[in-house]
């Protein structure tokens, strides 16, 4: 029975300040650093171990792994780094502290770009101060502006079945560290949860989620360490 530990990035800066962060690159906080830490020693301690890594090109996430990795002996493991699992952008919200984004524009329009399925915030201002047209790990992709959730799932999905699904058939033990809304894309389609009730999904920060699946990959179960 194949096994997929699905590994949101620990407490980063921007959680700790309560801002939009999307695809923004901000590190860890030590508490983020802790949880990723103890989220590899759990995995050992429950007899886990992979065959391969993958994550996003967001440091956050990139270090959780490593952490995580290496509190289970297994940093040496190969880890793939795709765009593909990068978090939702979120547009010209970046930055924002999300209460007082509420306070200037409502909590029922923040609520709706934060929680709707298809509905994307404002977009990002080209040559502003959180543009990532020049950052080097983006060359040749057409970074967006702003990302519904229903985007980023469009995004994550082909990229799991066209790499990911490869590695689990072919027997591969596999953890992805990525983010809160990539990381939903994924839970619900392992899960089988509706549009509209995977807004109300939440997974925390550095608590390993772990999915046995069945041997066409579709989910038995699923549980936090």
């Amino acid at each position: 029975m194949p096994t997929l530990v699905l590994l949101r990035h620990g407490q980063s800066q921007w959680n700790l300040e309560n801002r939009f962060t999307g695809w923004w690159d901000v590190g860890l906080t030590e508490q983020g650093i802790a949880e990723a830490t103890d989220a590899g020693r759990r995995m050992a301690a429950a007899g886990l171990d992979f065959d391969i890594g993958f994550t996003s090109v967001q440091s956050r996430a990139i270090r959780t792994l490593n952490l995580a990795l290496e509190a289970m002996g297994r940093l040496w493991l190969p880890v793939v780094k795709d765009w593909h699992l990068n978090e939702r952008h979120y547009g010209g919200l970046t930055g924002l502290n999300k209460a007082e984004t509420a306070a200037q524009h409502g909590e029922d329009q923040v609520l709706i770009w934060r929680r709707s399925f298809d509905v994307p915030p404002p977009p990002l201002v080209p040559g502003g101060a959180f543009d990532l047209a020049r950052d080097r790990r983006y060359d040749g992709i057409a970074v967006p502006t702003a990302e519904s959730l229903k985007d980023t799932i469009e995004r994550v999905l082909p990229y799991y079945q066209s790499t990911i699904v490869p590695q689990l058939q072919a027997g591969k033990r596999v953890i992805i560290a990525a983010h809160g809304n990539s990381l939903r894309a994924l839970v619900k389609h392992l899960s089988n949860v509706s549009d509209a009730d995977i807004l109300h999904e939440e997974i925390p920060t550095g608590q390993p989620m772990v999915y046995d699946l069945a041997d066409d990959l579709t989910a038995v179960s699923r549980r936090y360490l």
